[in-house]
Parts: C-alpha cells; structure tokens; sequence
C-alpha cells in the first residue's frame, strides 16, 4: 500500500466569521498531526486549493487574502498544491496523473468541507480504483441553512462518515490512522 495525504481547501476563507468551520472542535489541529505524521513516515501530502470559477464570487477568489491555503498548512512539507475549481479534487485537475505517477493507490481524505469537496474527492478515488482512508476528525464543516432546510454541523459530518463507510472509504480517527502506519 503506498498512500497519499490529500488536505482538501484548508483555505483562510474557512477561519473567517463568514463562513468558519466549527465541526470537529479540532478538527484543523487533527488535519496538522495528520500533516506531520505523514512526512515523518514519507507520505506524499497533497495540498488541494479551490478557486471559485463563479463571476462576482465572495469566497475563494484566486489570489486573495481568503483564497491563500493556511499558514500553517503552507509551511509544513508537502508535495505539490493542486488547484481546483469543483468540488471534486479529480474533475479537471492534473491529480489523477500525479497519484500515478508517484505509485499511490491509497489516498488519505482530510481538510473542508465533509459533506462536499472531501465526500466528493473520496467517492472519486473509490470510482478511480483507489484505496480510500477517510479521516473522521481531520475533516470538518459547519451549520447550514438554506431553501431545503437547516442541519447541525455534528449532524451533518455524522451523516457523511457514515456512509463513506459504508463503502467508500475506510473511517478512521487521526490517532487510529497514525498508529497504522
């Protein structure tokens, strides 16, 4: 098995007031032991960056101050960043290719959202044949509300881990996924 962390949109625009990810607790301190983790045991890490491809878009526009990914994901040891513009890490990007090249055939899920751009990128790879290892406290969202109703962001994150593990990935704690290695 050769792996690949993938730290999905870790973006500023997800520590704002405006759109802040509250769900797990710590979840972002989890997505950094996963981070150090992995360079420490060789792993591939994957930086993942959205960029809105929406005229007169407020989040994620390419070059701005929220757009940037985390400081304190930048400074840590990473491969390469992707930049995507769906919510899916596969759908027009160059990741697919890169996993290959590398020899991964296991890629690890963590950053924002779980119920999109992390949900979405672990169903890919399950289609795309790879192994998927969905970290259950390394991923997070926040309360939504909007014209189909509202849902907790406890709620939601539960509903999604439960069905990647119903068949698309394996979920697992940061720590369970640390002591594999």
């Amino acid at each position: 098995m050769k792996r690949a962390l993938l730290v999905i949109d870790v973006q500023n625009d997800y520590f704002g007031e405006k759109f802040k990810v509250t769900y797990p607790e710590n979840g972002f301190l989890n997505i950094l032991k996963a981070i150090d983790a992995a360079n420490e045991k060789g792993i591939p890490v994957i930086l993942v960056q959205h960029t809105s491809a929406q005229a007169g878009a407020q989040l994620f526009v390419k070059d701005s101050e929220g757009w940037q990914i985390h400081d304190d994901i930048q400074k840590r040891g990473h491969l390469t960043v992707v930049e995507k513009f769906y919510p899916g890490s596969f759908t027009g990007t160059n990741l697919d290719v890169l996993l290959k090249e590398n020899g991964i055939d296991t890629v690890v899920i963590s950053g924002f959202m779980t119920q999109m751009c992390c949900d979405t990128t672990s169903r890919q790879a399950s289609h795309l044949n790879y192994k998927v290892e969905f970290l259950s406290d390394a991923t997070g969202t926040l309360d939504f509300t909007n014209e189909a109703g509202a849902i907790k962001a406890k709620e939601l994150h539960e509903t999604v881990l439960i069905i990647q593990a119903m068949g698309f990935s394996k979920v697992m704690s940061t720590e369970n996924w640390v002591k594999s290695l």
